[in-house]
């Protein structure tokens, strides 16, 4: 029908889909579940080819980001960390330069990032959120990387509902 709005399908269907994730390797017991919670879900989901890397720390994260998406090779990329709030400023310094880093990758190079660097008060608020936010960084990694797909495929968005 010419003139109709074509909605577009964020459906979770990972096949075919490239998906890189970088991992901060500081808090590991926590940084691991995270990595195992999101390549599981990937997996579910139907992606298979996943490219895994690890970096030291959370600021680092972005570099390793910048590197594969400007490969070309990737639909999407899924950043994890664990920032655990200590007794110094360092907190707030490393969780907002490694998100404002992650969002400046995204924008410059326009690869979809989910961000699960966790950001918690203490050790129990990061082992409670590392199962279901690795999880659902897979889910927004392959909701993006459709939802981007169509957009720069010329498929119109559909608009909101309330």
């Amino acid at each position: 029908m010419q003139g109709a709005d074509k909605g577009i399908e964020q459906e979770l269907d990972g096949l075919g889909l490239h998906i890189g994730i970088v991992q901060a390797r500081f808090n590991e017991g926590i940084t691991n579940a995270l990595a195992v919670a999101c390549i599981r879900e990937l997996e579910d989901l139907g992606v298979h080819d996943i490219d895994h890397v690890l970096v030291p720390g959370a600021l680092e994260v972005p570099i390793a980001l910048q590197a594969m998406a400007e490969r070309g090779e990737y639909d999407a990329l899924v950043a994890l960390g664990c920032i655990i709030r200590g007794e110094t400023y360092h907190f707030e310094v490393v969780s907002n330069d490694s998100c404002r880093a992650v969002m400046e990758v995204q924008l410059a190079t326009g690869v979809p990032i989910a961000n699960g660097i966790l950001t918690t008060e203490n050790d129990d608020q990061a082992l409670v959120r590392m199962h279901g936010k690795g999880a659902d960084c897979a889910r927004c990694a392959v909701e993006m990387a459709r939802l981007h797909a169509s957009i720069r495929a010329g498929d119109k968005p559909q608009p909101a509902r309330g």
